[in-house]
């Protein structure tokens, strides 16, 4: 049999082979990305389906692995949670420990994270050597119980267990408000600003505007911003709100800056927004500037291999972190034009009065 011949037959088996995984499956999950745009997945396993006071949760697995879905929206994946969970903190942990001028590797010492229900925001921050103190306000104790169940991966107890960290079910603009603790970063891993949704109030001028006060003088604020995606020009770009979070923080903070990373599981790129205040009021320290050598030298200066954390083995010679490293910063920070042009240019603010909702 020729080599062309082996290669068809080799084709027709494999595809064969998924054919008959998906007829075992017999299921799919179907997610709404946007008006008129769904993605669809085979769903292999439910491990999980409850309902919290505040919403539906859900521990399936599917083509990306074991995956919180809450409301019918993909939280977290197996295949791509460190994706997502690198990036939204260790460029404002870094961010924070160059705006110290931080030569010895003490700071950031106290870190702040509103949400984080996986907890594997907290495992990332509590990889960081300078870190004393994590406080966790998270208002769905049902979804931190399950998650722990469920996905023990994503940190659980381990992270529960580590001394330096805090839980506190709650809600966190109540807990921003109240508190008189200052962090050097505030990380706000919370759900989308959805009409009805618990965290609108979080994405808000006026939340801002406090958060900046439990900041000390270096101290960095940085939030998941949503689909940070184009879309086609016969849809409303209001159902997106990277860019007016992006303005909205700009309102408040001397500097803020938006980055992105793609994320498979979310079906596409993802925003967050990064603001911090400049004590010198001179030169703005330009994070998406900075070398991809200075990136690698402070990870290896800093942040511990996740076996340390939350006991997960490492291989001789892995880097620390899966993701996140200098080249892929220089990546992150470097949006498309596209998108750089929709950003700078948006003037809406999300307020109290005045929320702006995702799709």
């Amino acid at each position: 049999m020729s080599s062309s011949n082996n290669h068809q037959e080799n084709g027709v088996n494999k595809e064969s082979a998924i054919e008959a995984e998906r007829a075992k499956c017999g299921f799919l999950f179907t997610e709404d990305v946007a008006p008129g745009l769904k993605i669809e997945v085979d769903l292999k396993r439910i491990f999980c389906s409850t309902q919290s006071q505040y919403q539906k949760i859900d521990v399936i697995e599917t083509y990306f692995g074991k995956t919180l879905v809450t409301d019918g929206k993909t939280q977290s994946a197996e295949f791509d949670e460190f994706v997502y969970h690198e990036s939204l903190v260790h460029p404002p942990m870094l961010t924070s420990a160059i705006l110290s001028n931080d030569p010895d590797g003490s700071f950031p010492k106290s870190v702040f994270i509103g949400g984080g229900g996986e907890l594997a925001t907290a495992r990332e921050v509590l990889r960081h050597k300078s870190v004393e103190r994590v406080v966790m306000v998270d208002l769905d104790e049902k979804v931190i119980e399950v998650c722990k169940r469920y996905l023990p991966e994503w940190g659980g107890d381990a992270v529960c267990a580590d001394p330096r960290f805090e839980l506190v079910v709650g809600d966190a603009h109540a807990y921003m408000i109240n508190t008189k603790e200052t962090f050097d970063v505030i990380i706000m891993d919370i759900s989308d600003p959805i009409e009805a949704g618990p965290g609108i109030m979080l994405y808000t001028k006026e939340f801002y505007e406090h958060a900046v006060t439990r900041l000390n003088p270096h101290g960095v604020f940085v939030t998941q911003s949503g689909s940070a995606d184009s879309i086609p020009p016969t849809h409303s770009k209001e159902m997106l709100c990277f860019a007016p979070i992006y303005s909205t923080l700009k309102s408040v903070f001397d500097c803020v800056v938006p980055y992105t990373s793609s994320i498979p599981s979310f079906a596409g790129d993802w925003g967050f927004n990064m603001a911090f205040n400049n004590p010198q009021k001179g030169d703005q320290l330009q994070i998406d500037k900075i070398s991809p050598e200075k990136i690698d030298e402070l990870i290896d200066k800093r942040i511990t291999h996740m076996k340390d954390v939350v006991g997960q083995k490492c291989g001789e010679g892995d880097d620390v972190l899966k993701y996140y490293d200098g080249t892929t910063h220089t990546a992150m920070f470097a949006l498309s034009k596209p998108l750089r042009k929709e950003v700078y240019a948006e003037k809406r603010l999300m307020t109290r009065d005045n929320p702006i909702f995702m799709f």
